[in-house]
């Protein structure tokens, strides 16, 4: 058990270390999504909500690669990962594999 979870906490922190750096660097290339999931996602990148939203996801990464203060890092990602959730539920059913991955990693 105790090597799942240190799988699922590095993956975990992976992928959020990924999506964070990406917010900044833009470096996975991705076409803007349409309607109305593309209107919100253009208000949030706009108004710049998504600038804290990024670095939170960030340094949650680092603690969970480096296994420092696990809970907290579990405990910020709580509120993002919820609402990754539901915007995959309710706007972009086609990220929603993804979504599920990351909250499945984060019950673990």
């Amino acid at each position: 058990m105790n090597i799942t979870v240190g799988i699922a906490r590095f993956l975990l922190g992976l992928i959020f270390l990924t999506f964070g750096l990406n917010g900044f660097l833009h470096f996975i290339p991705s076409a803007p999504p349409s309607g109305t999931a593309g209107q919100f996602v253009g208000a949030l990148f706009v108004s710049h909500y998504l600038v804290p939203i990024f670095l939170l996801q960030i340094i949650s990464a680092v603690l969970l690669l480096v296994n420092r203060y696990v809970p907290l890092a579990l405990t910020l990602l709580a509120p993002i990962i919820v609402n990754i959730l539901l915007i995959h539920i309710l706007m972009l059913p086609s990220g929603l594999a993804l979504a599920l991955v990351v909250t499945v990693l984060w019950i673990v």
